[in-house]
């Protein structure tokens, strides 16, 4: 897989930045390639986040969604990897990706990965 996955995404400015609100956006047609058996992989993504400055473009989104649709990549591997690049980008205050996979011989996957701004507290 490519680096440049990540360079697709684009962002724009939050207009509300001192206040907390949840963003969901919810992408229920994405694919990706089993890397053992060269299968389709179907899945929906929901991304749950708190943006900070930046919110995520959605073309861009749909965009870069779809670079994955020829890649061969476990479920783990591809939801930590969105996750990543998505925070990467827009730097949100929290950002939640759920991947729920359709079921393949009989086994239905999801994969939740999370990231949470850490704070340090001050003595």
């Amino acid at each position: 897989m490519t680096d440049d996955f990540r360079q697709t995404l684009e962002t724009f400015e939050n207009q509300f930045p001192n206040r907390d609100y949840v963003i969901e956006t919810v992408c229920p047609e994405f694919t990706s390639v089993c890397p053992k058996t060269g299968q389709p992989d179907f899945g929906e993504l929901t991304i749950t986040y708190v943006p900070d400055r930046l919110c995520i473009e959605l073309k861009s989104l749909k965009l870069y969604l779809q670079r994955f649709r020829n890649e061969g990549i476990f479920y783990e591997h591809v939801s930590n990897r969105i996750l990543d690049d998505l925070v990467a980008v827009c730097r949100p205050r929290h950002m939640r990706l759920v991947a729920a996979f359709t079921p393949r011989g009989g086994i239905r996957t999801t994969i939740t990965a999370e990231f949470t701004v850490q704070t340090t507290g001050t003595k």
